[in-house]
């Protein structure tokens, strides 16, 4: 008896054996099992691949453009469409707001064509991903705390268009990078006076002069000048520095005669700072 389930239960471990055998062998070959997904681009031309990809970019389908470009580029690598193909890149990623991947495919670009005739239109889009990735930030700051966030994404533009402002100021795309730049000046200014205001309301007064003095010697055309300078007035008062308060008033005074901060200031008892609520 004992025999004969030792040889039956040899023979079901045979099975068990032969059937994983067999399946393992089916995944293995389980690729030529199925029928292999069909490459509608192979055999298009550069034409047709470039035109088919701007017909999706131009969709909004951002994805497949890029994939059609990709295609584009590593077919036909030494072709003319090649290098228009790059440019598309960053821009379809820029579009699909893929700051990371828009960023790379820009910089890629401009280290492998620094003569290319376009080059500033690359430098000009660099400056617009920065750009866009810091709009709302004034929202940010109004509606959180000041110092949580740095600007980086704002200083980052900014020198984006700085530098196609600088290496190629005949640029058709240069005037408007200057504008974005005093957007960007304006932004800068007006986070630290946010930071300013910040400190002053916390007590530490000589933390908020010292910001508000840097909005005065770093940013001179911005209006948040008004309201840096201001802050040094009240926060020199606090501090019982009589003739550094004096000083700074007068200055007021002469710059910015009809301020609402002078109401202000006179209501000791209000809180200036409420004024943008």
């Amino acid at each position: 008896m004992q025999k004969k389930y030792s040889a039956i239960a040899a023979k079901a471990a045979a099975k068990v054996a032969a059937t994983a055998a067999t399946f393992a062998l089916l995944g293995l070959s389980g690729c030529s099992l199925l029928p292999e997904k069909a490459d509608e681009t192979k055999g298009w031309s550069a034409t047709k691949l470039y035109s088919e990809a701007k017909e999706e970019l131009a969709g909004g389908h951002y994805e497949r453009a890029i994939q059609l470009f990709e295609k584009l580029e590593s077919s036909y690598p030494f072709g003319t469409y090649a290098v228009q193909a790059q440019m598309e890149i960053a821009y379809a990623n820029y579009k699909a707001q893929d700051q990371a991947q828009a960023l790379a495919a820009v910089e890629r670009f401009i280290k492998l064509h620094p003569n290319h005739a376009n080059v500033d239109y690359m430098y000009y889009l660099r400056g617009l991903i920065s750009f866009n990735d810091q709009i709302g930030f004034l929202n940010f700051i109004y509606e959180q705390d000041p110092t949580e966030r740095d600007p980086k994404a704002t200083r980052e533009a900014f020198a984006a268009f700085k530098a196609l402002v600088d290496k190629f100021p005949d640029s058709q795309y240069t005037p408007d990078a200057i504008d974005r730049m005093k957007y960007l000046i304006n932004a800068m200014a007006s986070y630290e006076v946010h930071v300013a205001r910040y400190y002053y309301r916390r007590g530490a007064y000589l933390a908020a002069v010292n910001r508000a003095m840097g909005v005065i010697s770093d940013y001179r055309d911005s209006p948040s000048i008004e309201e840096a300078l201001f802050i040094m007035i009240r926060g020199y008062e606090k501090m019982g520095n009589v003739q550094l308060h004096d000083d700074a008033l007068r200055v007021f005074k002469q710059n910015y005669p009809n301020s609402k901060f002078l109401d202000e200031g006179v209501k000791k008892e209000r809180q200036w700072w409420k004024l943008w609520g």
